[in-house]
């Protein structure tokens, strides 16, 4: 198979079927202006050729560090299935229409929870977010609640995925995808 998507699909979902918790969960990797990593995991809301899509708050602090320099890394790891696969490239906005429409799918007190949130920022007690999260409750009562403006969606158009497969004695297999202008090359590493 030569198509890095298609195998990317494959492995998603046999994950799907053998991750006891969030098979769409990835490591998302990105860097401030200052060079300085930060990793955290988020969910995997969607993918196709263009990329790999996750939704945040955009003033959190992975907002912060892609508004500085527009490029990630994403890492899935299926312990179960011994597998992982790394992707790499930049990172462009999702369009309000489609965090809009992701959006829409999320429970109402998730959608309540991100108008409530100010992702990333100190907050002096527990009790601060549960107060604003039922003020927002109260605020949208009995009405849809649309997607806040501060919060959306991330996409990372890969130019490079490589697929990592657990072998016996540390003797793993690694294939490379690098994308060469519209197309992508197919290569080996060594384990």
């Amino acid at each position: 198979m030569t198509d890095p998507f298609e195998l990317f699909r494959n492995w998603y979902d046999e994950a799907r079927t053998t991750e006891p918790n969030d098979s769409n969960a990835m490591a998302l990797a990105t860097a401030d202006a200052e060079a300085r990593p930060s990793v955290r995991m988020v969910l995997l809301k969607g993918f196709d050729p263009r990329g790999f899509v996750f939704y945040t708050n955009r003033g959190s602090r992975k907002a912060g560090d892609l508004a500085a320099n527009s490029h990630a890394a994403l890492l899935f790891h299926w312990k179960s299935l011994r597998r992982q696969i790394r992707i790499e490239g930049p990172v462009s906005l999702a369009s309000d229409e489609e965090s809009d429409a992701y959006f829409a799918t999320r429970s109402r007190d998730s959608q309540l929870g991100a108008w409530a949130s100010d992702q990333s920022r100190p907050l002096d007690a527990r009790s601060t977010f549960e107060r604003r999260f039922e003020e927002v409750q109260q605020r949208f009562d009995g009405q849809p609640v649309p997607r806040p403006p501060f919060w959306g969606g991330y996409r990372v158009a890969p130019e490079r995925m490589e697929f990592w497969q657990d072998r016996a004695h540390r003797l793993h297999e690694r294939r490379l995808f690098v994308r060469d202008g519209g197309a992508w090359r197919e290569g080996l590493l060594y384990p």
